[in-house]
Order: structure tokens, then C-alpha cells, then sequence
């Protein structure tokens, strides 16, 4: 079901022609020519705002462009570490195990900080009976 509605007609005014020209023109934002010939649309004009604000979003764009292409580039290959399970000892400590894996002249604090990221361990204590993982070589 639908309704309809009937306005009354719209009221007009008795415009004269120069003043009906000139409120057209405006209206369809056209530029009058010389020699009585068609009128041709106005060009496109920014104001100094909209300059600023089309240079804000370039800039913006641009940013964007580089931040993400900073985050896709690669690395490259990860090779696999090879680890062997380790069942902590009674009054055994991480600084002893990483010692014990450490290569000679190479730091025991760096093994120790290795291990602790590689066990997302909150703390480098740990608990008699706790299965860690330990790098081999």
C-alpha cells in the first residue's frame, strides 16, 4: 500500500530576462563567453585550505607507504636450532647449565639470557623437577 501527496504548484516570479540569465549562470556555475556563445563551465579552483589539506593528505599517504614497506621486508631464512630437553637437577641453577653449554671465550651471561628467551621464562630461577630446553652446541 502507498500513499501520495499533492503539493500545490510552486510560485514563481515575473524575473526579467537579463536577471533570469544571470541567476542561471550562477546557479550552474558556468562562465558566460563573449559573442553571445554557449557558456563553458568554470575551471576548478582551490583555495589555499583545500591546498593544505590535499598536501596533508599526500604526506600522510606517503608516510604510510614507507612505515608499511618498512614492516615487509624479510629477514630472510631462519635456520633451525637443534635442542634437547633438560630436566633440572636439585640446587641446580641456569647460570650453572650455561655454563656448561658456553663455548670457551664467549660470554655465560649471553647463554644465560639466551636461555632465558628461549624458555620464555619469567626469571632466570628455576624449580627442581622443571623441563627446560637447552641448545645443542
Amino acid at each position: 500500500m502507498s500513499a501520495m501527496v499533492l503539493s500545490p504548484a510552486p510560485r514563481t516570479t515575473a524575473l526579467t530576462p537579463a536577471r533570469t540569465q544571470r541567476r542561471a549562470a550562477a546557479d550552474a556555475r558556468v562562465v558566460p563567453t563573449a559573442g553571445g556563445r554557449e557558456p563553458r563551465p568554470a575551471a576548478l579552483r582551490l583555495t589555499l585550505r583545500g591546498r593544505l589539506v590535499l598536501l596533508l593528505l599526500a604526506l600522510a599517504l606517503g608516510v604510510g607507504a614507507v612505515l608499511f614497506a618498512s614492516q615487509a621486508s624479510a629477514d630472510g631464512t631462519v635456520s633451525a636450532q637443534e635442542v634437547q630437553r633438560h630436566v633440572v637437577a636439585p640446587g641446580e641453577t641456569l647460570w650453572r647449565i650455561a655454563a656448561g653449554i658456553t663455548p670457551p671465550g664467549h660470554d655465560v651471561r649471553d647463554t644465560v639470557d639466551r636461555l632465558v628467551r628461549l624458555n620464555h621464562l619469567p626469571s632466570a630461577g628455576l624449580m627442581a623437577g622443571q623441563i627446560i630446553v637447552v641448545p645443542v652446541g
